[in-house]
């Protein structure tokens, strides 16, 4: 039987991927990554994950051997932040298989690392994670289960229907995005998602962060930045204190006022507003929460805004922690007077057919040879290989121990 590779096409990866390879590409491409696989919930998969080795060694083989056509660069190129010499790298660009490392253990646990320079290395990580969920809900899929999933996504499609409605057109708009490409059940059931809750109502999905699918169904595609770019800067040539002020200055001295919302969770929210001055929060449209209590977040960011004497309704918060329509909803409805809002939802669109979702990260723990970390706002989501670099971490920005935290 001919195998059908499940990615088909570069572009089939998260925005920020592109956006975050034009900085690196333009102002450190020598840097060098070392990311690792986790699934967080191991003891609830219906079979070891060790058990699609074999597959995903093969995809991984077909993944290397994809270049972008002309009709994607000219996409890419379409996209104003976008510069040309990127495009040109682009166009010779090819993902080296050697630099990914495949195994599993005893207990059934599969590991990936991924060890090269940054400017492959990061590519990498959205297509591992939609491969290994592809390959694992594919051995569960029935039509019982297809069912389900077309029967929660009408209701999904029903509700946004009623919010359209709903929604004062004096507030500010109820906007929603597609985040799920990393947690899919598959590309095409993706693309069905969007598709059903963009003609049920196009005025609230506001597009995709999955440049495939934003290039091929004509909606707009959404991101910025992601942890691994500031964790990056905690391994560069600056001092470990000012490692987020580098990461937010480099971006601004690269898209110039474009993509504009910054992500605040890396040593938590606290730290990043220490150094989210009166510079950085004139510079940036707004800030993205991905882990913690979004209300006691959106409240500080509020304060925070104030302090510095800044219209937070100029502001955009943007959300993308564990979402649904209903919190989304909650929380614009909470936040519509003081903040523009936007919402990314990742699992609960694209891998809500009845069956525990796979709760896996790839994630950059060494740069350049040293430590890097992710001190998340919320328990369980930080994220090391180095347990003496994360007590120091905590210690540069005065972040106590967490209680019942596995890290």
């Amino acid at each position: 039987m001919l195998h059908t590779p499940i990615i088909h096409s570069l572009l089939d990866t998260d925005l920020y991927k592109f956006t975050m390879l034009q900085v690196v590409l333009h102002q450190f491409p020598q840097a060098h990554g070392v990311y690792e696989f986790r699934c967080r919930n191991n003891d609830q998969t219906v079979y070891p994950l060790s058990d699609i080795r074999n597959d995903l060694e093969r995809e991984l083989d077909s993944l290397c051997s994809l270049r972008l056509t002309q009709d994607e660069l000219a996409y890419l190129r379409s996209l104003r932040f976008i510069k040309s010499d990127l495009v040109d790298y682009l166009e010779l660009f090819q993902l080296k298989r050697r630099f990914v490392d495949v195994s599993t253990d005893a207990e059934g646990r599969l590991n990936i690392r991924i060890e090269g320079p940054m400017i492959q290395a990061m590519f990498f990580e959205i297509y591992i994670l939609s491969i290994v969920n592809e390959l694992y809900f594919r051995r569960l899929e029935t039509a019982a289960v297809l069912e389900e999933g077309e029967r929660r996504l009408q209701a999904k499609a029903a509700l946004l229907k009623d919010l359209a409605i709903t929604q004062n057109p004096n507030d500010p708009p109820f906007l929603i995005s597609d985040f799920g490409t990393r947690r899919r059940y598959t590309l095409d059931w993706q693309e069905h998602v969007i598709r059903t809750l963009y003609a049920a109502a196009p005025e609230i999905m506001r597009g995709t962060s999955n440049v495939y699918l934003a290039k091929k169904l004509g909606i707009t595609p959404i991101g910025t930045m992601a942890h691994e770019f500031l964790q990056a800067f905690q391994a560069l040539d600056v001092r470990l204190r000012d490692f987020q002020k580098a990461a937010l200055e480099s971006w601004v001295k690269e898209y110039r006022g474009d993509l504009g919302i910054a992500l605040t969770d890396v040593v938590g929210m606290d730290a990043f507003l220490r150094d989210f001055d009166l510079y950085f929060a004139k510079l940036f449209d707004g800030l993205r929460h991905d882990s913690g209590d979004p209300y006691l977040w959106g409240d500080k960011a509020y304060a925070h805004y104030k302090k510095l004497k800044i219209d937070s309704r100029t502001k955009m918060l943007t959300f993308s922690d564990g979402l649904d329509i209903e919190k989304a909803w909650a929380l614009h409805q909470y936040f519509k007077d003081r903040f523009k809002t936007s919402f990314g939802i990742g699992t609960n669109f694209t891998n809500d057919l009845g069956h525990t979702p796979l709760n896996i990260v790839l994630k950059l723990v060494e740069c350049n040879g040293q430590s890097v970390a992710k001190l998340s706002d919320s328990p369980g989501k930080t994220m090391t290989d180095n347990n003496t670099f994360l007590a120091y971490l905590r210690q540069v920005f005065q972040i106590p121990e967490p209680q019942n935290e596995s890290e």
